[in-house]
């Protein structure tokens, strides 16, 4: 399938896919075709999102176990992470998966939902750490079943999106292997994710997917409506970054921004341009949440603020 030109905000793009709710494999629906990108009739709008993973040294947790915050005196629990989101004056904050705390899982997970709410800001996402090219397929069963409890978790807290990953290639398996079991797993955890309301994303992360081509020709096989792109800028080390992100952002889901760039594997960091990504988005006709994900070197607590004005003023602009 051609990929249609990106300067037309309007793209007269129709969604093949039937719906999948209600389904609990792919196989339940077989006459879904491979997904095109999203029909967007509307005038392409973005929402600021602050991702928690901007501030992952300051959690007392990180995937289930406990770890010492970098500062103890600014030390961050989810619920404080949503207070510092709207105090900052962000539209949304997206609750990464890994600094939960286990004990509120999942019982706390409503006065999160309530607490957003009262302050005025969405919850715009969550992220696995899944990988689903894993050879043996009680493996891959697990990383489904994980995956699945974080999409009801999404769910109870009124999240619209999930981040997931492919993963690497392992030895075992070729990379066409590797492809075909990451896709069949997406496509269930897609049409489970359809009977919750829930979009899931697949981010360019290395591995099964380091490069445009790559992550293409996932999300072109994948038949659900209730799939895309979890497009990170930051995640594409080409000559080409910005040409690889508009090629990618018809079938965004959700947009994770990073404020640096490297262009090949071990180039020095350069500086992302927030009106050029900006206007690569919105020329694809997205509408959506642009979730800030800091990881340069700055003390967060400093720098975030800082690239908050840089993306409002880039829009600004618009």
């Amino acid at each position: 399938m051609s990929v249609p030109p990106y300067s037309n905000r309007r793209q007269s793009i129709r969604l093949i896919a039937g719906s999948v709710v209600g389904a609990t494999t792919a196989a339940a629906a077989p006459n879904l075709a491979a997904i095109e990108p999203f029909n967007r009739p509307g005038s392409p709008r973005l929402q600021l999102s602050l991702a928690a993973y901007s501030f992952r040294k300051f959690f007392g947790w990180m995937r289930g176990k406990a770890q010492l915050p970098a500062a103890p005196d600014r030390a961050l629990t989810m619920s404080s992470f949503i207070t510092l989101a709207a105090d900052l004056g962000f539209d949304a904050a997206e609750l990464t998966s890994y600094f939960f705390n286990p004990a509120i899982l999942d019982q706390g997970l409503p006065a999160l939902r309530r607490q957003a709410f009262l302050r005025g800001i969405s919850l715009s996402g969550t992220a696995v750490g899944n990988n689903f090219a894993l050879a043996k397929a009680a493996d891959r069963d697990r990383e489904i079943a994980d995956v699945k409890r974080w999409i009801d978790r999404a769910a109870l807290l009124g999240i619209p999106h999930i981040r997931v990953f492919a993963g690497p290639v392992p030895r075992e398996l070729t990379p066409h292997e590797a492809q075909r079991l990451c896709i069949e797993s997406l496509e269930v955890c897609a049409a489970y994710a359809g009977t919750r309301g829930v979009m899931i994303g697949l981010e360019n992360h290395g591995g099964l997917v380091t490069t445009a081509d790559q992550l293409l020709d996932i999300v072109q096989a994948v038949k659900s409506e209730w799939f895309g792109i979890s497009l990170d800028t930051g995640n594409f080390h080409s000559d080409e970054i910005y040409n690889d992100l508009a090629r990618c952002a018809p079938y965004a889901v959700n947009v994770q921004y990073k404020v640096e760039i490297r262009r090949r594997k071990g180039a020095a960091a350069e500086p992302a341009d927030p009106h050029r990504v900006i206007a690569l988005l919105r020329n694809a006709g997205y509408e959506g949440f642009l979730a800030l994900e800091y990881e340069a070197a700055e003390d967060p607590y400093l720098a975030v603020p800082k690239h908050l004005r840089k993306l409002r003023e880039a829009l600004g602009s618009w």
